[in-house]
């Protein structure tokens, strides 16, 4: 599993998993089960990865993370000492990264749907770009720089029309998405002509995104002809000035045996080169090339940590495994279907013997985490490990059945430190305003 789990892990002489030098059974002592455990040293070799990747193609470039993945202000300080940039969605977002001392100038500001009271933060927050992702927002924006007496740096999302192989909620490049301007239908035309001419908003350049957890390059190539061909039809018609040009992110991380994604480094030379060689077709001159990974910076570097309550047998049919976690902080496997490989993180070095289904706590029967999972006999109090959970499963966690969050630290070089503590019953009761 040396693709799922992080670099740095390993077992010691008690056949325990251990992460970044840290035995994850005193991890479990320390800060309580479930827990969530990110490895510095991953997240950091991923981000230079992909920086040294893209540098080495396209000198004139910036990785953005797509915060999403997992929004925490100790991953957003370290990859903003990495020289990486952030990609926002949301005004909490843009508030960590702020309080967090990101540089708000490598921040851009993504979302279909921006709210007049996050638009207003972040041009009070200095956020570097706006990327524009409908006629309405265009609107908003240039009547917000009018009135700042500022053209504000934007980047329009335009919609490339290519089909990626994933899942179907994971597609954001096609015809019929909520996201983007569509090229096809003259609308992204006319959406470049609107912001060339609006006198608050600065087009510097162009946005496409096709979707995530991809594994194919091909698709990407695609998009990136398809825009820039697009950019230079926008150039002779109305003076398009392409400084900038994102095809976005999305690329995949290995979840099971069956997953070959390609090495950052590789995507990022690949897709650079792809850029600048387009734009030369196309009589353009060199655009800063922005890309945007999110879930293969941390994916990997995540692991989740669990441990077995109740165990029960339906003869012939299947055993349950159930866990103090499950879908309430990781609901992929029942929104997307997604698979996990599993192991035992107390007995890391026993044969797999057995086939489980580990089930999580919570009252609906869909709450599986892993269906068929292969390990040894397993009992109450043992840990199951399930590796690259470091993307999307803290993000879109919730409080389902008013269960309490888990917690998360960061580990490298035999020390740990918590950067997300384990909600409270207090943190829990602190909206019901019945209560006061």
């Amino acid at each position: 599993m040396s693709e799922q789990l992080p670099m740095t892990a390993g077992a010691n002489d008690q056949q325990h998993l251990v992460i970044g030098g840290c035995d994850v059974m005193d991890l479990i002592e320390e800060y309580g089960s479930p827990l969530y455990v990110y490895d510095e040293a991953t997240v950091r070799a991923q981000a230079r990865r992909y920086v040294d990747g893209l540098q080495s193609a396209a000198p004139d470039s910036l990785v953005i993370y797509a915060s999403k993945a997992f929004a925490n202000a100790a991953i957003f300080q370290i990859l903003a000492g990495e020289g990486m940039g952030l990609d926002v969605v949301s005004g909490g977002e843009m508030i960590l990264a702020h309080r967090a001392g990101f540089p708000m100038d490598r921040v851009y500001f993504h979302g279909n749907n921006k709210s007049n009271e996050e638009i207003e933060l972040a041009a009070e927050l200095g956020v570097g770009r706006f990327m524009v992702d409908n006629f309405h927002e265009l609107g908003r924006l240039d009547a917000l720089g009018q009135r700042l007496g500022v053209r504000i740096p934007a980047l329009l999302r335009v919609g490339p029309g290519v089909e990626a192989h994933t899942h179907e909620y994971r597609k954001t490049g096609t015809l019929d998405s909520k996201f983007g301007i569509p090229i096809s239908t003259g609308q992204a035309e006319t959406a470049v002509f609107q912001a060339t001419r609006a006198r608050g908003v600065h087009l510097i350049g162009l946005h496409a995104h096709i979707g995530s957890q991809i594994f194919e390059i091909a698709p990407y190539l695609e998009t990136i002809h398809i825009v820039l061909d697009f950019a230079a039809l926008m150039r002779e018609r109305y003076g398009l000035d392409l400084r900038e040009f994102s095809p976005g992110g999305g690329w995949g991380i290995s979840y099971t045996d069956d997953d070959d994604p390609m090495p950052a480094d590789e995507v990022a030379q690949t897709v650079g080169s792809a850029v600048w060689k387009s734009a030369a077709e196309h009589g353009l001159p060199n655009p800063k090339v922005i890309i945007e990974p999110g879930r293969s910076i941390v994916g990997q570097a995540g692991v989740a940590l669990y441990t077995v309550g109740a165990i029960k047998d339906i003869p012939g049919i299947r055993r349950y495994v159930a866990l103090d976690g499950g879908m309430a902080d990781n609901i992929r496997p029942a929104l997307y279907g997604s698979i996990y490989e599993a192991l035992l993180a107390n007995r890391i070095g026993d044969a797999a013997t057995t086939t489980v289904t580990l089930a999580g706590r919570y009252c609906e029967s869909g709450d599986l985490l892993v269906k068929d999972a292969r390990l040894p006999q397993v009992s109450a109090g043992d840990v199951i490990a399930l590796p690259a959970s470091g993307a999307y499963n803290l993000a879109m966690s919730s409080n389902y059945n008013m269960a309490l969050r888990p917690a998360a630290v960061l580990v490298a070089d035999g020390n740990a430190r918590l950067i997300r503590r384990r909600e409270t019953y207090e943190d829990l009761l602190s909206l019901e305003t019945a209560l006061d």
